[in-house]
């Protein structure tokens, strides 16, 4: 009896094993690993057999595991929840989670601003026991992932801010694809200066955006010329801004492309405080194909980004690896197209 009760208080006071301690031993990456703990689809057979085998040999046991018992509450976290933007994304999460008898909890956390605000909602994850995170442009960095982890938290990135970890799956849209189709749009109608109001500096999609908006006038011919592009920040300011900017130029441009809908509206207003309308003087392109697109007058040509879809689909996508189903592809991206309205038109004759 003693020796038994001696052993017992050997296995309490041997260490627990790592995940690093499992990579090592098994001669993969941690990321590898962690696929493995969360039942993606994209490690190979055998490999997954040699770390599943390790893990329980070790006996390893996640730290902060969940209760058998899911709360059925999925988060959702955004930067930034003042944009119709967020909107659409919320209605496309809601309607997945709803569907499958889930919640979905909405937060904002502002990282730049307030570091402590991860801190604050990892920890409101951990007492309210959530099943998964969908985080909306966010950079997923190696401490965010690893609390994510050690809370078992499956979690998914909308929109990434920048280039995303092959470890956690995301969803996105043809940024690219799109911001060419709209460029070709208005060179296809003559236009020859075209301005453009960039996106949130930084970010991938806005990346994606400005290198169409490029490979949209080189395809036509068209120099790029930097005195063109305005920073602008997805907001309606930021717009009114930029397009004012480029209409005092000393030669002005007969188009603008804008990379969200909510700065082309403001570029709307930066026409009309010029004495000028929009298509007849200038022609106005956005990005998103929000509600106010086709509200606004006149209603916006624009690229429809799915962004509902992507909701979805993210929502969809934490349920199945709550299941301990594998993702089929940790990167998707949703088509996007060009919706044609009454904003734009072929350039007035000098």
């Amino acid at each position: 009896m003693q020796r038994n009760q001696e052993e017992c208080v050997h296995e309490a006071q041997r260490p627990a094993i790592t995940i690093s301690a499992i990579a090592a031993e098994a001669g993969v990456s941690v990321p590898t690993v962690s696929r493995v703990l969360n039942g993606r689809g994209d490690v190979s057979p055998r490999t997954r057999e040699r770390v599943e085998t390790l893990l329980r040999d070790h006996g390893y046991q996640r730290r902060g595991a969940r209760p058998s018992v899911r709360s059925g509450l999925i988060d959702l976290v955004f930067n930034d929840l003042d944009s119709p933007w967020a909107v659409e994304i919320i209605r496309g999460v809601e309607e997945a989670a709803n569907e499958a008898g889930a919640s979905t909890v909405v937060s904002a956390i502002h990282r730049s601003a307030n570091p402590t605000s991860t801190r604050q909602w990892l920890d409101n994850v951990s007492a309210r026991a959530s099943d998964g995170a969908i985080l909306v442009t966010t950079d997923l960095d190696s401490f965010l992932r690893a609390e994510l982890q050690r809370l078992d938290v499956p979690a998914v990135v909308i929109d990434p801010a920048g280039v995303p970890e092959l470890d956690v799956p995301t969803i996105g849209a043809t940024n690219w694809t799109g911001a060419v189709g709209a460029t070709e749009h208005l060179t296809g109608l003559g236009h020859r200066r075209i301005g453009f109001v960039a996106g949130v500096p930084g970010l991938w999609c806005s990346r994606a955006r400005l290198d169409g908006y490029r490979a949209g006038l080189d395809a036509a011919g068209i120099p790029f010329d930097p005195e063109l592009v305005v920073e602008g920040d997805f907001d309606y300011e930021s717009g009114f801004r930029a397009g004012s900017a480029l209409l005092e130029l000393p030669a002005p441009v007969t188009a603008v492309f804008a990379a969200s809908d909510q700065m082309a509206l403001g570029v709307y207003e930066a026409v009309r405080k010029k004495g000028l309308r929009v298509p007849e003087d200038i022609s106005v392109l956005g990005f998103d194909d929000l509600p106010e697109a086709r509200w606004a007058s006149p209603p916006l040509t624009t690229v429809r980004q799915p962004l509902a879809e992507m909701g979805k689909l993210a929502a969809r996508t934490v349920l199945r690896m709550l299941q301990g189903e594998g993702v089929a592809s940790p990167r998707v991206e949703l088509a996007t197209r060009l919706v044609v309205r009454e904003s734009t038109a072929a350039p007035r004759q000098a």
